[in-house]
Formats: C-alpha cells, structure tokens, sequence
C-alpha cells in the first residue's frame, strides 16, 4: 500500500499527541460498571426455567422409582 509521505507525517504526529494524553480519559467516555447485560426481569425468567425444569425433573425421576 502506498501512502504519501505528508498523510504519515499527520498521522504519526496525531499518534504523537495521543501517547502524551494516554490514561486521561474524560469521565463521560469512561463505561460503568453498574449497567448489566441483561436486565433483572430476564435474569429472574432464566432463573425460573432453570430451578423450574430441574425440579420437574427430581419429581418426574421420583414418581417413577428411578426407572426413568
């Protein structure tokens, strides 16, 4: 790839700026760590199909002595 020679001096100076402003990141671009992937309804609906089946399961493996 060819590049001219003024479009790689731009860049490395742009790069120049960036190493000498590393870490001091404005608090509004920064993410929280509160904000959860998913939200607490789906986690409870999740948690409820998983409690859910696998006691359905214990009692479907009980009535039928294990002969499942």
């Amino acid at each position: 790839m060819t590049t001219s020679k003024r479009l790689a001096e731009r860049k490395n100076v742009r790069f120049q700026k960036n190493v000498t402003r590393r870490g001091s990141v404005p608090e509004s671009s920064t993410k929280k760590g509160s904000d959860y992937p998913i939200g607490p309804i789906l986690l409870g609906f999740f948690v409820f199909v998983v409690l859910g089946s696998s006691l359905f399961q214990i009692i479907r493996t009980a009535t039928s002595r294990g002969m499942a």
